[in-house]
């Protein structure tokens, strides 16, 4: 069922907050990453104080044309929070959802929009860059495949170029619903099993165009450590398996897959990287990983690791990857056209933690020093 409102506006906080940053920082030593994508870290980047910007799990980020950063969490005092380049918030708004999870910037016609799910109100929504709902969708009674919205808990949204929109019900049933730019139903592809168009957890979904002529939705089967390729029409392509990565949201730059690893042993063990592949699903870099989970991955085996390559990547990341204890693994990443990249852990009860830097290998000082320029 389709609910097409204006006029619905978030609740909205100003700027004006008080910040625990401190200037020019140490930055520390370790280097992470390998080959190409190597990366110092800023641990203090975009602290602010937690007793009046709460964070509960903080899910996606993304960067709108003007440069900012935006933070979804599913902390209904502030669902979204926006940061400078510098890393100092400069706003919040709200829209009361418990379940707060996916964020997908899109862009129409020189108007940028996000998509957001609640996976606890079961609910898909568009809104403005300020908040202002514009589309809510329920839970997809059209399918025929649920009996009631309890089944429904939708993770990602992912937006085909003549603006019709996927969303993944990763943490439900585990169908790809496929809806038109006015979102309505067009047709629903996968489902919870073993098989080649099925998926065990279809966490996250994005849109590969780096075929140009032959764009594909990857999507992932997190709980089976694949990803799984298909056409916008819901075939199945191709299924790529990366042992021992509990994967979440892929983004594509250029010729490489970027992706949030949340785990790689068991829920408990705070392991948690990023991963970057080519073209060829091969691994060349493992940022808060090792060069001996780099070189084991099986049959997406890289046979060298070369670690004097040069810094061209950039990214940042909250919770310092997880190695902060009770921050779990990244959750999501972001690389927007106008540059930069985001990263973001999953907060399990951690709001003291800030996002951490990373700019060219060299990372700039943060707070009001602190330069992710594009």
């Amino acid at each position: 069922m389709k609910h097409t409102t204006m006029g619905i506006v978030a609740t909205t906080m100003a700027s004006g907050f008080t910040f625990n940053i401190i200037k020019k920082r140490p930055l520390d030593e370790n280097i992470i990453g390998h080959g190409e994508f190597r990366y110092k870290v800023d641990k203090g980047w975009g602290v602010q104080d937690p007793s009046k910007i709460p964070v509960n799990d903080c899910h996606e980020m993304v960067q709108d044309s003007s440069g900012r950063i935006l933070l979804l969490t599913n902390e209904v005092k502030n669902n979204l929070i926006i940061y400078d380049k510098s890393g100092k918030v400069t706003g919040t708004w709200s829209l009361d959802l418990p379940g707060a999870h996916c964020l997908t910037l899109v862009d129409e016609a020189g108007e940028e929009f996000l998509f957001i799910t609640d996976y606890d109100r079961h609910q898909v929504f568009k809104t403005t860059l300020e908040g202002k709902i514009v589309m809510k969708l329920d839970f997809p009674k059209e399918t025929g495949v649920y009996d009631s919205p309890e089944q429904y808990k939708p993770t990602e949204v992912a937006v085909a170029p003549n603006g019709d929109f996927y969303v993944a019900d990763g943490y439900g049933e585990n169908y790809i619903i496929q809806y038109s730019h006015e979102g309505e139903y067009i047709r629903h592809f996968g489902g919870k099993g073993d098989g080649n168009s099925q998926f065990d957890c279809c966490h996250g979904v994005t849109l590969d165009t780096r075929d140009l002529n032959n764009p594909t939705l990857l999507i992932t089967s997190r709980s089976k450590n694949e990803f799984k390729r298909f056409t916008l029409t819901g075939t199945h392509l191709e299924t790529i398996p990366l042992p021992g990565c509990w994967i979440c949201r892929p983004v594509i730059r250029g010729d490489h897959l970027y992706f949030a690893v949340i785990v790689t042993k068991t829920w408990d063990s705070y392991d948690g990287m990023i991963a970057v592949l080519d073209q060829n699903n091969r691994v060349v870099s493992f940022p808060g990983g090792s060069a001996a989970q780099l070189i084991g991955l099986g049959a997406n085996r890289t046979t060298e690791v070369d670690l004097a390559g040069t810094y061209t990547a950039q990214l940042v990341v909250v919770n310092d990857i997880g190695q902060v204890s009770g921050g779990r693994g990244p959750e999501g990443y972001v690389i927007p056209a106008v540059g930069g990249g985001f990263v973001e852990a999953q907060f399990i009860g951690a709001v003291d933690a800030g996002i951490a830097q990373y700019r060219d290998g060299l990372v700039r000082g943060g707070g009001a020093d602190a330069d992710l320029a594009a």
